[in-house]
Formats: C-alpha cells, sequence, structure tokens
C-alpha cells in the first residue's frame, strides 16, 4: 500500500484543526474542493474513514483523532524546521499558533503585539480562543495561554499579569429592583448569569468568606459561554455575572457597574504563556516569549 505523501498529511491536520474544509482552504491557499479530493485519496490509501460528515458539522473518527494526535506534532516539527532554516538566511519568519482564553489573550493583544508585529513583521501569530484545557502538542499549538494553576507542569511558563481573580458585578438598575446582596449565600436567590464551557460543564463561583472558600452553584434566567457576553447581559441589569476582575474594572470606575460582595473573589494566579520543556522551541516562539518576558518585568518594575 503507497504511504501518503506530506501534502495529505498536512492537509489532513488543517482540516482537523479547523474543522472545516472552507477555513483550512483558505488557511493553505487552495481550493476547499482539492482538501477534498485529497482526504478522499488518504482515506481511500488508509481503507478508513478519518472524518464523519453532515450537511451542517465535521468531527473526527476514532481513527482520525489517532491520527491527529501522530501526526500533528511531526508535521509542526517539519514547519519548525523549515522556518528555522529560513530565518537563519533572512529576518527572522514563521508562525506561532496558541491556545488561549479570551481574557488570557487580552493583555498580550493589547501590550506586546503591536510592537512585536511591527518588529517582526515575517511572524504570523494566531489565537485560537477555547474555553477547554486542551493537550496543545496534540492539537498542533505551538502554545498556550492559561492562568499558573492550570498550566501543566512538564511546560514551560513565562508569567506575565497581574493575578486573575473574579467578581460579581452587576449594573444599578438590578441591584435597585433586587437588593444588594449581604452574604455569599444570598446569591443563590438572585438572578445570576452563568457561564457554561464547551465540555457542557456549569462554572461553579468560588468565593472566599470568612477565611473559607464557598462554592456556589447558583441559578439565574441566562446561561452563556462567552466571557464578554456575561458583561454585556450584566450591563443589561439581566442579572449578577461572575467574571474576571479585569474585565469589568473600567465598567465598575465609571458606574455602570456595581461589584457584589466585593474582595471575595480568590486568585487564580498569574497568567502565563507556556510551551513544551522536551521539544526545540522554534525561532518565532522563542523571541515572542521573550518579549512577553520583557514586557512582564516591565510591569513588575513600574508596580514597584
Amino acid at each position: 500500500m503507497p504511504r501518503p505523501g506530506i501534502s495529505e498529511l498536512s492537509a489532513f491536520v488543517a482540516i482537523a484543526q479547523h474543522r472545516s474544509f472552507s477555513a483550512a482552504a483558505r488557511a493553505m491557499g487552495v481550493t476547499p474542493s482539492a482538501l477534498s479530493h485529497a482526504m478522499r485519496a488518504l482515506e481511500a490509501r488508509l481503507q478508513t474513514r478519518l472524518f464523519t460528515r453532515t450537511t451542517r458539522s465535521m468531527a473526527l473518527t476514532d481513527a482520525g483523532e489517532l491520527l491527529l494526535r501522530r501526526v500533528a506534532p511531526a508535521i509542526r516539527d517539519l514547519e519548525e524546521a523549515v522556518d528555522e532554516v529560513t530565518s537563519a538566511q533572512q529576518r527572522p519568519s514563521g508562525s506561532i499558533r496558541i491556545n488561549c482564553s479570551e481574557n488570557g489573550a487580552r493583555p498580550l493583544i493589547e501590550h506586546v503585539l503591536p510592537n512585536f508585529l511591527e518588529t517582526y513583521p515575517d511572524i504570523d501569530v494566531e489565537f485560537v480562543s477555547d474555553t477547554r484545557l486542551v493537550d496543545i502538542v496534540a492539537g498542533g499549538f505551538d502554545a498556550g495561554i492559561r492562568v499558573l494553576e492550570d498550566v501543566p507542569k512538564d511546560m514551560i511558563a513565562v508569567r506575565f499579569g497581574p493575578e486573575m481573580r473574579f467578581a460579581a458585578v452587576a449594573s444599578p438598575t438590578y441591584i435597585g429592583r433586587h437588593g444588594m446582596p449581604q452574604n455569599p449565600n444570598d446569591l443563590l436567590s438572585h438572578r445570576c448569569i452563568r457561564f457554561r464551557f464547551e465540555s457542557g460543564a456549569l462554572f461553579r463561583w468560588d468565593l472566599e468568606h470568612l477565611g473559607r472558600r464557598v462554592s456556589l452553584d447558583v441559578d439565574g434566567p441566562m446561561t452563556l459561554g462567552n466571557l464578554n457576553l456575561m458583561v454585556w447581559a450584566a450591563l443589561a441589569g439581566i442579572g449578577i455575572a461572575w467574571v474576571p476582575e479585569s474585565l469589568v474594572s473600567e465598567l465598575v470606575t465609571a458606574g455602570l457597574l456595581i461589584h457584589v460582595l466585593p474582595g471575595l473573589g480568590p486568585s487564580f494566579g498569574e497568567w502565563c504563556l507556556y510551551y513544551p520543556a522536551n521539544r526545540h522551541t522554534p525561532p518565532a516562539l522563542h523571541l515572542f516569549a521573550n518579549a512577553v518576558r520583557e514586557w512582564s518585568a516591565r510591569q513588575r518594575l513600574a508596580d514597584h
């Protein structure tokens, strides 16, 4: 049986990561029909189905999941080798693909990326926002951004930004109608805006009260999977939202939102850019990690 070629395997990885033929085709600069033809040929060569397709969605089969776990890191290594040789001959180039939470990426987009991309115009940076904690190596990512307590122990972690804390906030209109909670248990009788992970699990509200951590399974009229939408729902007076403090600090200062039970949100540690310690770091990622370190060091000096 003829072995699959690099181009077919690269196309498979792109489709699996984007979960879309059209999105993968745009990323690779080819037509969707060309990718579809390549996948039919690959499945015929392997004599197995790699994707389950419907008119509305596409998912990997068990065989596809296995192939992705083994092939994605190898394809990435080949791309990094080409990038490294290219960078050695001319100015730094390459791509950096980062899995992140939306809130964790924001400080780097605001404070690091503008100067970094101007300094290195041939480096492309892609952020993939995800509420799940994924295996960045198996997923074909170069790095991830999570709070320190969620970073795997075998990763290099570059800390940045202040500690991440959550806060319960509501609009003045909501507080005027429903009153101000006086203790964490009062939240159980309020209209709360809940967050659901992509896994389907609901995010519990963990607060620190009288030296103890209180974990609440709140109830309410609205459940969302996006933190910014939760803030907008709180601004609209729908209920109380439990969101990162950094996301609402300016709105609280402006009087558009009110801290409910201020100071009870526990710390989840600093944000971290992290990447594998046991793999060769591609030049583009090495430069980006150094840019994050330098910005973080400047921030710490400014805070003292």
